[in-house]
């Protein structure tokens, strides 16, 4: 089973009390994701808060298959609005920590935790929607691509992109299906290649954002959006997002074993953990 599917048997994460929103309690491990749901509209709000900068670990990309599989199975929630409540950044991308001096088996869970959030989040019945308020590199960039509406904040001091080649890695085929599909295959072949993060001006340019709006906008932008995809009916946007999606996702179900594997020889090679082991050197002088 995926990495998440043993912490889903877990007590139920969400304390439903009458009249009122879901309120996490202690089931969440770590609390790392705030979920609130307003079932007066219908629209569940999901914050990545994991200090200092939303770095998807194990534990935090578990937490989030949970969470989200809890909304999908709530019929009061129709749509969920993913965003930040760290300030300046929306997610720094995978963990490097994950990836770094660990064993085969760790790797091979981490890795199907990534896939197992991307397909249901890319996946999902629900209107999904990125607020992007801050920067979003790498992993944090897919999760924005996974939801079917992107605002950016109108800052040209946060950036998005999947600049995996210039940690030395290599982002898989579905992280690059994803972003072919949004902004075009030369953008991308030239974007991908060189590691490019765009910021946000210019991650609107090229559609990789689909609007930009000032911070203290954001949330009344948000609602706006969902108000839009919620009235049609769920039944036609759903089958036509299935429609959309569905030759990509299913690339991934079909290789999804072989893709771990691929992960697994990738990372362990000496000169890949050399490349990360020199990045976190560069991060730890950073700070």
């Amino acid at each position: 089973p995926p990495a998440w599917g043993r912490a889903a048997r877990q007590p139920p994460g969400l304390l439903r009390l009458p009249g009122l929103p879901l309120t996490p309690c202690r089931a969440f491990s770590n609390n790392k994701i705030l979920v609130e749901l307003d079932e007066s509209s219908g629209i569940a709000t999901m914050k990545l808060k994991s200090p200092p900068v939303n770095s998807l670990s194990l534990d935090l990309l578990t937490e989030f298959c949970i969470s989200l599989e809890k909304l999908e199975n709530d019929r009061a929630c129709r749509g969920v609005i993913l965003t930040s409540a760290v300030p300046k950044i929306f997610s720094s991308g995978l963990d490097i920590t994950e990836m770094c001096g660990k064993s085969t088996e760790h790797y091979a869970e981490f890795w199907r935790a990534v896939q197992e959030t991307w397909l249901r989040l890319y996946g999902s019945n629900m209107v999904t929607v990125a607020v992007v308020n801050g920067s979003s590199p790498a992993g944090g960039c897919l999760l924005a691509l996974s939801c079917d509406y992107r605002i950016m904040v109108d800052n040209p001091k946060f950036s998005i992109g999947l600049n995996e080649a210039q940690l030395g890695i290599v982002a898989p085929f579905w992280f690059k299906d994803t972003f072919v599909n949004i902004v075009g295959h030369r953008v991308a072949e030239c974007s991908l290649q060189l590691g490019s993060l765009y910021p946000a001006p210019e991650a609107h340019k090229i559609g990789l954002v689909d609007e930009l709006v000032p911070e203290e906008k954001l949330q009344e932008k948000a609602a706006a959006v969902m108000a839009q995809w919620l009235a049609l009916p769920d039944h036609a946007r759903q089958l036509t997002k299935s429609m959309m999606k569905k030759a990509v996702m299913d690339r991934l179900v079909a290789h999804r074993e072989e893709d771990v594997q691929n992960f697994i020889s990738f990372i362990s090679k000496e000169s890949i953990q050399k490349s990360l082991r020199m990045y976190m050197e560069m991060l730890k002088k950073k700070k």
